[in-house]
């Protein structure tokens, strides 16, 4: 069961990179917060394997994505 949420983390880490090379008109703030996220969300659903560590993960990424260019 573990193994299926590590490739399923590892999909959805693939997908929002590549859904990220289609917004050229982001900022670099905004990708970093977005590239942020998304590897939070995977790193929180492959850590805790369930919805609210995923929202966590995405959420604490999200942020430090948006603060380490400042």
């Amino acid at each position: 069961m573990k193994t299926f949420h590590r490739i399923g983390a590892l999909a959805t880490l693939v997908a929002v990179v590549a859904s990220l090379s289609a917004c050229d008109g982001m900022t670099r703030r905004q990708r970093d917060t977005a590239i942020g996220a998304g590897v939070g969300g995977a790193a929180g659903a492959a850590i805790g394997g369930n919805a609210l560590s995923t929202l966590g993960g995405a959420a604490v990424g999200g942020v430090i994505g948006n603060q380490v260019g400042k």
